[in-house]
């Protein structure tokens, strides 16, 4: 639900002001350009129940890492990201929502040198759980967004998306759970990243509707861990006719459950 204000503006930006969990939080985001939406609220209810550390790599305005903080009054976060309208925003959302106690806020490149992400204050083997929704279009598929803030929360190459990976691994201690989302159509190049740095290495493919093509993953790792690989079974967001959710992904939208994978 939108609760717009078209007066506020970050350096020039409309900013939009939008309840998720059936309005436990509301966050402030822009009007145009990379919008938080099903994909951020998921992966926040992914993370599994127990950890108390977590690292939001690419956070936007921070919707996955305060969602995941909304399930649990203990978990803390780190929120790091290259653009500073969105680390504002994201400080913003952490202080109207009431986070701003347990949530830290970084600028810095996920997929830049190691030493400048220590510098800007992110530490190494430290969370136990990272999360990730990172940009998803591959060089040369799909057109790019004529919003520069669009099109680079939007677009990555497969090397590139190893780095993602790469800085996950680093960031998290062992034992530590790692959990991206991502386009099923490219599930490729990130299930290959994930496969040469985690064990227990699970995805779950998300489908629209029954018998449709997967159109998203949510993959998780452990780091340390040496289980063999999990296919899960395809789940369905909306059943065969209507737009109403399913069950299981209407109560996880509403915020009365974690995503049980």
């Amino acid at each position: 639900m939108s609760l717009d204000q078209p007066n506020t503006v970050v350096k020039h930006q409309t900013v939009t002001r939008d309840a998720f969990l059936a309005g436990r939080i509301t966050l402030s985001q822009p009007r145009h350009g990379f919008r938080a939406g099903l994909d951020s609220v998921l992966l926040g209810a992914a993370v599994h129940e127990g950890r108390r550390n977590l690292l939001d790599l690419g956070c936007g305005v921070g919707t996955a890492a305060f969602v995941a903080m909304a399930h649990a009054p203990e978990l803390s976060a780190t929120l790091v990201d290259q653009n500073p309208e969105a680390k504002a925003l994201a400080e913003t959302n952490a202080a109207d929502n009431g986070f701003a106690a347990r949530a830290t806020i970084l600028l810095a490149d996920v997929a830049g040198k190691g030493e400048v992400r220590k510098a800007a204050g992110l530490a190494e083997n430290a969370f136990d759980v990272v999360i990730a929704n990172p940009p998803f279009f591959v060089d040369g598929a799909g057109t790019l967004a004529g919003d520069a803030g669009r099109a680079g929360a939007r677009h990555m190459d497969a090397a590139m998306l190893d780095l993602w990976v790469r800085t996950a691994a680093g960031s998290a201690a062992g034992g530590a759970e790692i959990i991206f989302v991502y386009p099923a159509e490219s599930l490729s190049p990130l299930l290959g990243a994930f496969t040469q740095r985690f064990g227990a290495v699970t995805v779950l493919p998300l489908t629209p509707r029954p018998d449709a093509p997967a159109s998203r993953v949510l993959i998780r790792g452990i780091k340390g861990s040496r289980a063999p690989l999990t296919l899960l079974a395809s789940r369905a967001l909306h059943d065969a006719e209507g737009r109403a959710f399913r069950p299981e992904f209407d109560a996880i939208f509403r915020g009365a459950a974690r995503l049980d994978w």
